[in-house]
């Protein structure tokens, strides 16, 4: 690794490791933790934990509903979230931001909400080989319901989108394209302004799936031209049960109300109701209030480290965990090289199942991983195998980690011993 970025990015890491309680534990064998699991889920700073409890302890109570002084503070912290969101993500006006439980929850609104009213039989839904099942179920069960036809990008030898396909795939008849920004196994940055813009071209709407690019890149709505864009708070420092889904809001205008209830409405009758206004008309019931506001936490927070930092610190340790991780002998990296690749690793290995191979780096090195098929086993099954192991950074790790990890993977090679060939290095 370059002495000089290097040391940049220690610099960087070191200095915010404070910033996070949870990273001063210590876990199986007394090894310090090596918490490289932030693609499922994130660690959450002090301000984080402290707004979250100081609502409760201070300012807590339904909001939108109340006149009294508790329900106006709730009401006005809430609100002042969503600003944040609208801000974060450079969308026009906060009508455009609702909250909701995460990205899976966003996704199915827009899924059961602008998919219903507008989707018929032949009509096309446009995905990836490399979605998320977040991303995959919830449009498999509307062409269910409409008759529509499911259509997939598929990837290249490297892991990446086959661009040269969308000439053939996209037809006046593809209606939505729904597309994951990075893919959460693979790796892959996706180039999701091209897409959309050629989607756009015949008359389609995008949906992008944020979920793995939001909290680690600036993302600007208005610069993309996405028509929908779904993350979750719980992978951004943020606490878990609370998203957003950005839509422009036109559509969000047009489209019918997915969850019935309280807030949703402006008014009902015995039998009928007409809905409120936007942003209300999509966030039925009571809504996650103090998550919302934690969020808003997290979001000052990681604007004011900045995402550009969080991803030059990212390419940094995902370079190196990849070069290095290239030369063990048995081991296969999913996914391109590290100039088209987030700060994610996965790998499969000959002689040992994945969730085993997890274990060994938690006990005897105190490396957090994950284990499994990410929930993305359709992708899983186009390469040939059911789990894969994956390593995934963010803006407190440090270089010292990606030793661990390296040396952790080098000790179950050593172990297992298997005679595999060394891939070439992708570019």
């Amino acid at each position: 690794m370059n002495s000089v970025i290097a040391k940049h990015s220690q610099l960087l890491s070191t200095s915010l490791r404070g910033d996070f309680p949870i990273l001063s534990e210590t876990v199986h064998n007394g090894h310090p933790l090596a918490f490289l699991d932030n693609a499922a889920s994130t660690q959450r700073p002090a301000c984080v934990i402290d707004t979250i409890s100081g609502v409760y302890e201070r300012d807590y109570a339904n909001v939108h509903r109340g006149i009294h002084t508790l329900s106006e503070r709730s009401t006005e912290l809430y609100e002042r979230a969503r600003e944040s969101v609208r801000n974060f993500l450079n969308a026009k006006n906060v009508s455009e931001c609702i909250f909701t439980q995460g990205t899976t929850a966003s996704i199915n609104t827009v899924a059961r909400s602008w998919g219903d009213a507008n989707l018929a039989a032949g009509d096309e839904i446009l995905l990836t080989v490399m979605e998320h099942h977040s991303n995959l179920v919830p449009w498999q069960q509307l062409a269910e319901r409409s008759g529509a036809v499911l259509k997939h990008i598929p990837l290249t030898d490297d892991g990446r989108l086959d661009m040269s396909s969308l000439d053939t795939l996209l037809s006046e008849r593809t209606k939505l394209v729904a597309i994951v920004s990075v893919s959460n196994t693979l790796g892959t940055i996706n180039p999701v302004k091209e897409i959309i813009e050629k989607a756009h071209a015949v008359g389609a709407l995008v949906l992008v799936d944020a979920a793995q690019s939001v909290p680690h890149m600036p993302i600007d709505v208005q610069e993309l031209d996405c028509d929908f864009l779904a993350f979750s708070g719980h992978k951004m420092c943020g606490p878990s049960g609370v998203g957003a889904l950005y839509g422009k809001e036109a559509l969000l205008e047009a489209m019918p109300p997915f969850l019935g209830g309280g807030s949703m409405i402006n008014e009902v009758r015995l039998d009928s109701f007409t809905p409120a206004e936007l942003p209300a008309k999509f966030e039925a019931g009571t809504p996650p209030i103090v998550p919302a506001i934690a969020m808003k936490a997290a979001i000052d927070y990681l604007t004011h480290i900045g995402l550009e930092k969080i991803h030059a610190h990212e390419q940094v340790l995902i370079t190196e965990a990849y070069n290095r991780l290239q030369e063990v002998d048995g081991l296969t990296i999913l996914g391109p090289g590290p100039s088209h690749r987030a700060g994610l690793v996965s790998f499969s290995f000959e002689k040992i199942h994945a969730h085993e191979f997890a274990q060994i780096l938690n006990d005897s090195f105190g490396v957090a991983v994950r284990a499994g098929h990410h929930c993305t086993q359709p992708l899983h099954a186009l390469l040939g195998i059911t789990a894969s192991t994956r390593a995934s950074f963010y803006l407190y790790n440090t270089p010292e980690e990606v030793d661990r990890l390296v040396e952790g993977v080098h000790a179950v090679q050593k172990k297992f011993a298997p005679q595999g060939r060394k891939r070439k290095p992708r570019k």
